[in-house]
């Protein structure tokens, strides 16, 4: 009986494989058919790149065509993948410590009005300035080493979480809080069943923002003092007049910065899948 019964399960088991790869393929099929713009646009981009050059006759030391670019930087693959290794690790200690740091003290701010008062201003403020601006002074007193470009970094992805959060954990609606409260539920409950999760699709909107500037303030900070990192290759090729390995530092930078947004809206899709923005993005 027992025997009949394991070899009844293992059939259905096996009946149901093909049935799950049809729907895994059904939804590969379905992402595709959506994406299908977006893939033709880029494949005619890089099409009429490459052979445009020929019919308008551009200089290759102006602009190279795109194969080109890839057969050159395989040559220098070694030393692109070190700097792509370097700058990466410089982008996600800024960004981490943003956020663990801008997420806090943003729902400190929202929840006393002395710091409202006070220190909110001085963000506003500061967000108005370009944070490029102290990558000298940072490069001045702190060396060329790691730490300067981790502070660029934090220092440009810092403000917009801290602000969204600021933003977030204070707009909670008073007529949810007023039903929060006639529940009777204590400040901690109420915060980690209502008003946390409430607050995460805004905080989220500064957590792609910053992501998305995460690497430039690295390689703002690579261009004015560094020895290593995608921003010092691309400067040094420049100087030797070599677009195609610049063209290949700058399609890493942009690998880089597409997989930290893509990192975070997944992580915003495991976090908030109820929210409206998430359902319509399936």
């Amino acid at each position: 009986m027992a025997t009949a019964s394991f070899e009844r399960s293992g059939v259905v088991a096996s009946a149901n494989r093909p049935r799950a790869l049809r729907a895994a393929l059904g939804r590969l099929a379905a992402k595709l058919a959506r994406s299908w713009p977006f893939i033709a646009f880029f494949v005619g981009f890089f099409l009429f790149w490459e052979y445009s050059i020929d019919w308008f006759g551009i200089p290759a030391y102006i602009l190279p065509k795109p194969s080109e670019i890839v057969t050159k930087s395989a040559a220098d693959f070694d030393r692109l993948l070190y700097y792509t290794w370097v700058t990466g690790v410089e982008t996600v200690l800024g960004y981490v410590a943003a956020v663990v740091i801008a997420v806090p003290l943003g729902l400190a701010i929202a929840f006393s009005s002395i710091l409202r008062r006070t220190i909110y201003p001085f963000f506003v403020s500061i967000e108005m300035t370009p944070k490029i601006a102290f990558a000298p002074l940072f490069i001045s007193w702190l060396g060329f080493g790691l730490l300067p470009k981790v502070i660029i970094v934090f220092l440009v992805c810092f403000f917009p979480i801290v602000l969204n959060a600021i933003l977030a954990f204070g707009s909670l609606p008073e007529e949810l809080e007023r039903f929060v409260r006639a529940t009777g539920a204590g400040p901690l409950r109420s915060f980690m069943k209502v008003r946390l999760p409430a607050a995460m699709p805004q905080c989220f909107v500064g957590f792609k923002y910053a992501a998305i500037n995460a690497t430039v303030g690295a390689t703002i900070a690579e261009f004015i003092g560094s020895d290593q990192g995608l921003g010092f290759y691309i400067q040094i090729v420049t100087g030797n007049m070599r677009p195609d390995l610049a063209f290949a530092g700058i399609f890493l930078l942009t690998l880089l910065g597409l997989a930290l947004f893509g990192i975070v809206t997944l992580v915003e899709r495991m976090v908030i899948p109820w929210h409206i923005s998430v359902r319509r993005a399936r």
